[in-house]
């Protein structure tokens, strides 16, 4: 199980690293995926679901100037939620999740399926955009799954000193 892959990472990361999860399509699945696996309090946080975008910027600090100008469907969104809930609950690692689920809300510049997923550390965030084209149902599941796979290989990244993650560094930093 990809969940109990990420706590067993995490644990052996330098002082047990911790992390937190921002959600919109997604609805609380990456959360709920974490949670079972036995043990997640050793790092797991907590997470917010931010379906709104008032809460997308009241509680997750995403610049109204973000939702106005890129959409709450952005990549700078998404990094924006990575960061807010990795600084709202002190963690290392920030997981975020922001699409159109369906089956409505879609336009032909942001269509029913798309999702960025991003994750953030203090020192870079990184994003990820996907297509998915399932039901509402499925796009969320999938979205949760390639959410956690993100998490995964940025952790694993970090973990064995990869370098690829400062040359993402400048691409998200510029948000």
């Amino acid at each position: 199980m990809i969940e109990e892959e990420i706590g067993n990472e995490l644990r052996r990361a330098g002082g047990g690293a911790t992390l937190a999860t921002a959600e919109s399509c997604t609805g609380g699945l990456v959360s709920h995926r974490l949670t079972n696996a036995p043990g997640c309090s050793d790092y797991y946080k907590g997470g917010v679901v931010a379906y709104a975008n008032e809460a997308k910027e009241k509680v997750l600090g995403v610049a109204g100037e973000t939702l106005r100008e890129k959409g709450a469907v952005s990549a700078e969104c998404a990094v924006e939620m990575a960061r807010g809930v990795r600084g709202l609950f002190e963690s290392d690692f920030g997981v975020a999740t922001t699409g159109i689920a369906g089956p409505s809300g879609g336009t032909p510049e942001k269509p029913v399926g798309l999702v960025f997923i991003a994750v953030a550390t203090r020192d870079f965030a990184d994003y990820e955009k996907h297509f998915f084209h399932g039901d509402r149902e499925t796009n969320k599941r999938e979205a949760a799954e390639a959410a956690l796979g993100m998490l995964k290989k940025n952790i694993l990244k970090i973990k064995t000193g990869t370098k690829g993650l400062v040359a993402q560094k400048g691409r998200a930093a510029g948000f």
